[in-house]
């Protein structure tokens, strides 16, 4: 039996929703706080596990990259330190000279994971 595929346009609403019920008008809504048009109600609650799913693996993708972007500048001391320890004058650019091409894409990297801005959640983008 072919594995049954999460229908995007649900993924993305339910990435949109403040899944907490609203006794008053028996609909969710929106992160904004819009209700739900009466379609959106009808999606959402046609959403299978598939979907839920799909949801957590993305914020799990998520979750790793915020990780990722917190530790960058301890990752960074953590890069730099036995470089550091080889000099006199510790200093970035004398730690660089010392560094072969791998390892000055792999500072590159670091300090690109410090100084680009963190991104919000978005549903397919992780």
């Amino acid at each position: 039996m072919p594995k049954t595929q999460a229908r995007p346009e649900i993924v993305v609403l339910l990435c949109d929703a403040d899944l907490k019920r609203r006794r008053e008008t028996n609909t969710w809504h929106h992160l904004d706080g819009r209700p739900f048009s009466e379609e959106e109600q009808s999606l959402v609650l046609r959403a299978t596990r598939v979907e839920f799913e799909e949801i957590e693996s993305q914020l799990k993708r998520y979750q790793e990259y915020r990780l990722t972007t917190d530790e960058a500048p301890d990752a960074l001391q953590r890069f730099l330190a036995p470089f550091m320890e080889r000099l006199a004058e510790k200093n970035l650019g004398n730690a660089v000279e010392l560094m072969n091409e791998d390892e000055r894409a792999e500072l590159d990297h670091l300090l690109g994971d410090i100084v680009t801005p963190v991104r919000s959640f978005a549903p397919y983008a992780f």
